[in-house]
């Protein structure tokens, strides 16, 4: 690999419009060889332009970028043999068999006739997949094609992979093993840049990027986005019919953001303790008593939530 400046992805000022609609707005940062980058963000926030553009299929409107040191535009061709891509919809053909798609996926990165074997048994392994060999691929669970995907991108032993909402429509157990699959991949030495809208997720990723209308709205890790750009205070709060109270909270002067997780309110303020006095005595005044407000620390998703109300109010519209 040509990576020379121990950068596995490093993207200036990468742009990407369609006509007068800018879909990446001129982003800026660098993924370590090895590292698990989260690329995070709503759907229509950039992150599969962005993945796109990184693995060739998409030329940047303007900006620059390298990946596993080879430019983005002049040697795309460089970058898709040395990079591995699972696109969300799982690129696999349903009328082959695992092992045809396996074989199928080795001819197409060029794997050496003397190490197809070798990296096919690999693949049915690693995905646990020996039971289901001779099965059709269409006949597979979700969680397993999921794990057959990422066993053909894999094929060619790429240093560098880019996932594409790898767990899209896949159940909580399955998502689970495959951040198993993806921690062992880095391990290795793998780099992963992965997108995803799930916030829980991010918990797995060593750094992350929070992606919003196009716009990178902060980068670090877990905790520094806990930390150093979540300058508020959160309150959790329980209380019966909780939807029917998520709108009169909201209009309290001392509560900047109010958010639904579950059967809780997620309150976003300045001061936890002066607006837990408050909350109290609004809820004596309203006669609630089977209430509960604990301050916690922050989720991924309080910090996202505030960074993109904070973004929309300075007009970012």
């Amino acid at each position: 690999m040509n990576d020379t400046n121990h950068k596995a992805v490093e993207v200036q000022n990468l742009e990407k419009r369609f006509g007068d609609f800018v879909a990446v707005n001129r982003i800026n940062f660098r993924v370590a060889p090895g590292e698990i980058f989260g690329f995070l963000g709503p759907n229509g926030a950039g992150k599969s332009t962005t993945i796109k553009m990184l693995c060739g299929i998409f030329a940047p409107s303007s900006g620059s970028g390298t990946v596993g040191g080879f430019d983005i535009v002049r040697e795309q061709k460089k970058i898709k043999r040395t990079t591995g891509y699972m696109s969300q919809r799982f690129s696999l053909y349903n009328d082959l068999t695992v092992e045809e798609n396996i074989d199928f996926y080795s001819g197409i990165y060029g794997v050496p006739s003397r190490r197809m074997r070798q990296r096919k048994d690999w693949v049915i392994e690693m995905a646990g997949l020996d039971a289901f060999k001779d099965h059709l691929t269409r006949t597979l669970p979700v969680g397993w094609k999921q794990r057959l995907s990422l066993g053909c991108a894999l094929i060619h032993e790429p240093r560098i992979l880019f996932l594409d909402e790898p767990t899209s429509g896949v159940d909580p157990i399955a998502r689970r093993n495959f951040w198993d699959l993806i921690k062992k991949m880095a391990g290795g030495g793998v780099t992963v840049f992965v997108t995803t809208h799930y916030m829980d997720e991010a918990e797995n990723c060593d750094r992350m990027a929070l992606i919003y209308k196009g716009s990178i709205i902060a980068i670090g890790t877990s905790k520094q986005l806990k930390t150093e750009f979540m300058t508020n205070d959160i309150l959790e709060i329980v209380v019966p019919n909780v939807q029917d109270w998520l709108e009169k909270l909201t209009s309290l002067d001392f509560i900047k953001e109010t958010a639904l997780f579950g059967n809780t309110i997620h309150a976003v303020i300045t001061d936890a303790q002066r607006a837990k006095q408050s909350l109290e005595q609004f809820f004596k005044d309203e006669k609630v008593q089977d209430y509960k407000i604990s301050r916690i620390e922050p989720s991924l998703e309080d910090v996202f939530v505030s960074l993109i109300e904070k973004y929309d109010r300075k007009g970012n519209q």
